[in-house]
């Protein structure tokens, strides 16, 4: 179908702040951007810092409400590896909290270029092993945890996912993967060389965020980096994986999705026709996002049951 027209408003917007090569310039101009979306209510929220392997590692969990045994979400914000933290998708997490019923722990794992792969994955391993190690302390189910995340935050909770089953580390019930750069940004995918340009995240983008997130063009393949690689994908949790038609990372995403299910694992592809990149944050905004994000709550609260 056609570029829908919230999208279209939206773009807009973005082509006001060009891209900059500089990473400072680059994290200042994508809180503008989000600053303008207002945060959802929620019953409450914290601030906290857990042990990671090279340091206090800052989270920021939410709580829907005071029951007690909840789910636990652990949610990965995206923004290359390079940009974007608690803040920018604060209210993501406000709406997926509130949506699912869960408790949602937001990770403020280690940036490039200052902190290169694999510093972020195993910041987001971390994590979810502390998470399931102290849910009944925060009022929630160590048994009924999941991993969410979008575009390189999509990446890491695949890889989470992956690291979980190869470490004998913490079940997890589920994991929603929000266009998730799992290729990385392979150039034979139709959707790359369709849509690299004219959408918001460009080829020259993803392109500085990989250079910068993993210069050693060798570890590239490794599937902790690019977990569509691995070459087995069985034993994994069930997946929901939302793709955007107008996103250069689409095919990539939907590749997995029939990766996961030829190696037996439950996966779901949905695909938002007339979508950007980056739209599922913007619920107030965009109609279809909305959409988007209460199959993701639906999704959650079924395997999370």
């Amino acid at each position: 179908m056609s570029l829908d027209p919230q999208a279209e408003l939206v773009l807009e917007l973005m082509s006001a702040m060009p891209e900059s090569d500089s990473v400072e310039e680059s994290r200042a101009g994508t809180r503008r951007l989000l600053d303008m979306v207002t945060p959802p209510a929620i019953h409450r929220v914290e601030d906290l810092t857990i042990p990671g392997p090279e340091g206090d590692i800052p989270v920021r969990i939410y709580w829907p409400g005071d029951e007690v045994g909840l789910a636990v979400i652990v949610y990965f914000h995206g923004g290359g590896w390079v940009i974007c933290d608690l803040d920018t998708h604060d209210h993501t997490c406000r709406d997926l909290a509130n949506d699912s019923g869960a408790i949602v722990v937001s990770v403020d794992y280690r940036l490039a270029p200052e902190h290169r792969y694999p510093a972020a994955p195993e910041d987001c391993y971390a994590a979810v092993v502390w998470a399931a190690a102290n849910a009944a302390e925060l009022g929630g189910d160590g048994t009924r945890l999941a991993v969410a995340g979008d575009s390189a935050g999509g990446n890491l909770a695949a890889v989470v996912c992956q690291m979980a089953r190869d470490r004998s580390g913490p079940p997890l019930r589920f994991q929603l993967l929000i266009y998730p750069a799992v290729g990385v940004f392979s150039d034979d995918r139709l959707s790359l060389s369709e849509n690299a340009e004219r959408f918001g995240l460009t080829r020259a983008r993803m392109n500085w965020f990989t250079d910068l997130y993993c210069p050693e063009v060798e570890r590239r393949e490794e599937p902790y980096h690019a977990p569509i690689r691995a070459s087995d994908l069985s034993g994994l949790p069930p997946a929901l994986i939302i793709t955007a038609e107008y996103d250069p990372l689409r095919d990539e995403g939907e590749d997995y999705g029939a990766a996961l299910r030829a190696a037996g694992v439950k996966a779901m592809v949905s695909r938002y026709d007339g979508m950007i990149h980056a739209f599922f944050s913007l619920g107030v905004v965009i109609d279809r996002a909305r959409q988007a994000q209460l199959e993701a709550a639906v999704a959650l609260r079924s395997a999370l049951a």
